[in-house]
């Protein structure tokens, strides 16, 4: 039975092309009070939970994950929060209007770089090295490098201490025969 994502308007399914890219899959926690808060976050009406239901990494920040084992875990009382709904779903924020804020407001300088500022979109970009026009998206850019090398670093030290476990047992394994061999 293949298992899909639960999220609203996520399509999402566990198989080897959303492994290799880097997503994972998490099933609802057992605690009550903390699965019904997964439970309202996905905001899809009248959902419950059963045993199987997954969410993928998607709609997880990206410090919500322990990656310090051979696993990706979440982080313990983590909820999801990372959703791509509608307008006719997502939370209106009320704008603030005071004074003092706009006046804060005003006063705020606002010199950004010459990378940074908007630049004419270009239609033939042949290399993804280019920075992003938005300081927002150079930030998501290095949050995802930042958390790759971390994998990266993780999976290292773990095929260290597997090859490590490997030359004991190849070393042991050499001095039975020797010890059987030898008289």
């Amino acid at each position: 039975m293949p298992d899909f994502c639960a999220a609203y308007g996520c399509s999402n399914e566990r198989n080897i092309q959303t492994r290799s890219s880097g997503i994972t899959f998490h099933r609802f926690p057992k605690d009550n009070s903390l699965r019904r808060q997964w439970e309202r976050a996905v905001k899809r009406k009248g959902f419950v939970a059963s045993e199987r239901s997954l969410l993928c990494s998607e709609h997880f920040k990206a410090n919500d994950f322990d990656r310090t084992g051979q696993t990706v875990r979440l982080r313990h009382g983590v909820k999801p929060s990372v959703f791509n709904f509608p307008s006719r779903l997502q939370k209106q924020v009320p704008s603030m209007t005071t004074q003092a804020s706009r006046k804060a407001e005003e006063s705020l300088p606002v010199d950004l770089p010459r990378h940074f500022q908007e630049a004419e979109p270009q239609s033939n970009v042949d290399h993804n090295y280019a920075l992003p026009a938005s300081p927002d998206a150079l930030k998501a850019r290095l949050n995802e490098a930042l958390a790759r090398v971390e994998s990266l670093e993780h999976e290292k030290r773990n095929c260290l201490i597997r090859e490590r476990r490997a030359k004991k047992n190849v070393q042991a394994l050499l001095e039975g025969l020797r010890s059987t061999l030898t008289p």
